[in-house]
């Protein structure tokens, strides 16, 4: 249900290691579900740093405006800037071309989750 090559907080963020200190961030698609209709996302600038748990962002839809927090201390190195002209994007493709920043690894991934507790944490919250 939840791709297996991410990493998740328990607030809905994923993140996507690519192997070399750098790492996508989105949020999942579990959290643009209960968001529903995106319709802004706020994203931090290039070159900011944050701590892992920080929030970096936030992402407004029709329902509601929801904070967005980095899953692992970084420093944003891209901002996916086609969010500011389609921010449906994140409801329609949320591990792709939704993702919101590339950031530099400076801190560990401890804590987050595998694919698997993910979604029995998923399957918690629905219940």
């Amino acid at each position: 249900m939840f791709p297996a090559d991410l990493k998740y907080t328990k607030d809905h963020e994923w993140l996507k290691p690519a192997g070399d200190g750098t790492a996508l961030v989105g949020i999942t698609q579990y959290a643009q579900d209960a968001l529903g209709d995106v319709v802004f996302v706020d994203l931090p600038e290039v070159g900011a740093s944050f701590a892992g748990g920080e929030e970096f962002g936030t992402v407004e839809s029709v329902k509601t405006v929801s904070e967005l927090n980095m899953p692992a201390a970084g420093e944003v190195l891209d901002v996916n800037a086609a969010l500011a002209e389609h921010p449906e994007a994140v409801n329609e493709d949320p591990y792709g071309k939704g993702w919101m920043v590339k950031v530099k690894l400076t801190g560990d991934m401890a804590g987050l989750l595998d694919a698997k507790a993910y979604e029995a944490l998923v399957s918690a919250e629905s219940h």
